[in-house]
């Protein structure tokens, strides 16, 4: 990811057009929900600590409210145990320096040691501030 960082620096001054700007954009987002996704499954905390905001707020699919302390504790809980996350049908919109993203997940794997399968949806909202986009609010809702 670190060229991509790089390479976003660098949009301003090669001139690209704001429709080239958005697209990078875009892909970072994408990128850093795919890491986020990973990062979870390997209870690494500190990788999804880099991708959202210090103010991070996050609603789960039963509701509960978790600021990122609490958000993080439950990344590293062990005995949540996800081995695969997939995100599809994802839409990214933008609104300045602002990004919503929507998504349907999929999230199997073991919670204390049972079997589980979610099917989801999600709303990420992302905000860009000196170059680099972090999560601010997270908010999931089951769907079947």
């Amino acid at each position: 990811m670190g060229r991509i960082r790089f390479l976003l620096l660098l949009l301003p001054l090669l001139g690209l057009s704001p429709q080239d700007t958005e697209y990078a954009d875009r892909s970072m987002i994408l990128a850093l929900e795919s890491a986020w996704n990973q990062a979870e499954i390997h209870h690494d905390t500190n990788a999804v600590a880099a991708v959202i905001a210090d103010t991070f707020i996050s609603v789960d699919h039963h509701g509960a409210l978790f600021n990122k302390a609490q958000y993080l504790a439950g990344v590293k809980d062990a005995s949540f145990n996800p081995q695969e996350i997939a995100n599809s049908d994802t839409s990214v919109y933008f609104y300045g320096d602002t990004a919503i993203v929507s998504s349907v997940y999929r999230t199997k794997g073991l919670d204390s040691g049972k079997a589980f399968v979610h099917h989801g949806r999600f709303t990420d909202t992302w905000i860009k501030r000196n170059g680099r986009w972090k999560c601010i609010a997270d908010h999931e809702t089951l769907i079947d």
